[in-house]
């Protein structure tokens, strides 16, 4: 045997910060899974299926994070690891902020079911965990970020985080899309819906080139590339921030005001609402993304053979 051998074990990958961080996020999501299992239950539709979904993807995920790290093998995958970990971190932060509010909000009362409290206390502790989960998370994406003199991944700049957060939001767009929002009555409102899948599709190749490290295929440099499709982001957004609320909530086209007789959680001038709220929220991500994209300085990386 190789005295050599025990290199092969990456010993920050425990003994570090961002190690503890994400023995955080295990044991943290283990107890999760393992309680909404056992007693505390998921059933209630669709909201409890999404949290259970997000609590098993975002461990099974770390699980693999946590290995490939500790032994070393993410070497061998045609990958930018850096910046595959922290746009994974950064989204598991987001989904396990929205699981942290869903749970509660559909499971959590304050008074004992039938069955005694026993269930009510396991929900409590589910979704207690699953704020210090999203504080895991939250911790290593904030210890992997871009510092002041230190080369990172372009994942990790203010600029590189927005694009996770940029495609979060957008997929809640589609999600509101999807609940009745009635966009294929107009023309106007057809066009916001082709903006947010442009966007949110250019956003995804921007990210994938990252991760997988072959920004250098681009004929056309990778910074320029990135902030010119943010200023046409900008530009695109600012026009579906203000065709959509005319044509959703104007007299002329929809209904300025919720219908009396809409049904409470799918009722189409609540899912128009969203979007139109979010709209203006990804607006304001796509311009901040634009400022800070100016200040960033870019290490193109070349495509593994």
């Amino acid at each position: 045997m190789s005295p050599q051998g025990g290199q092969y074990l990456n010993k920050a990958a425990v003994f570090s910060s961002l190690g503890a961080a994400r023995l955080s996020q295990l044991a943290l999501g283990c107890s999760v899974v393992a309680m909404v299992s056992h007693s505390a239950g998921y059933s209630g539709g669709s909201y409890g299926v999404f949290c259970m979904a997000v609590w098993c993807a975002c461990f099974g995920m770390t699980t693999v994070v946590f290995f490939l790290d500790a032994t070393r093998l993410h070497a061998c995958l045609p990958v930018s690891w850096d910046n595959l970990t922290v746009a994974f971190a950064a989204l598991a932060t987001l989904m396990y902020v929205t699981a942290s509010v869903v749970y509660p909000v559909y499971f959590v009362r304050a008074e004992c079911p039938y069955g005694g409290c026993e269930v009510r206390n396991f929900r409590i502790a589910v979704t207690v965990c699953s704020i210090a989960g999203s504080l895991a998370y939250g911790a290593e994406v904030i210890l992997s970020r871009a510092k002041p003199g230190r080369v990172v991944g372009y994942m990790a700049t203010v600029s590189g985080l927005l694009k996770v957060v940029q495609g979060f939001v957008a997929c809640i767009i589609f999600g509101a899309l999807a609940n009745g929002t009635e966009y294929s009555r107009h023309v106007a409102t057809i066009y916001c819906v082709v903006v947010y899948a442009v966007c949110f599709a250019m956003t995804t190749v921007v990210v994938i080139l990252t991760v997988s490290g072959r920004t250098g295929c681009l004929k056309l440099p990778f910074d320029r590339f990135v902030v010119v499709y943010t200023l046409l982001a900008v530009l695109l957004y600012l026009s579906a921030s203000v065709v959509w609320p005319v044509f959703c909530f104007d007299r002329k086209y929809g209904s300025p005001e919720r219908p009396s007789s809409c049904p409470r959680g799918r009722c189409p001038w609540d899912s128009k609402v969203v979007v139109a709220v979010f709209s203006f929220v990804n607006l304001a991500l796509y311009v901040a993304d634009l400022v800070y994209s100016q200040r960033i300085r870019f290490v193109t990386q070349q495509p593994r053979v």
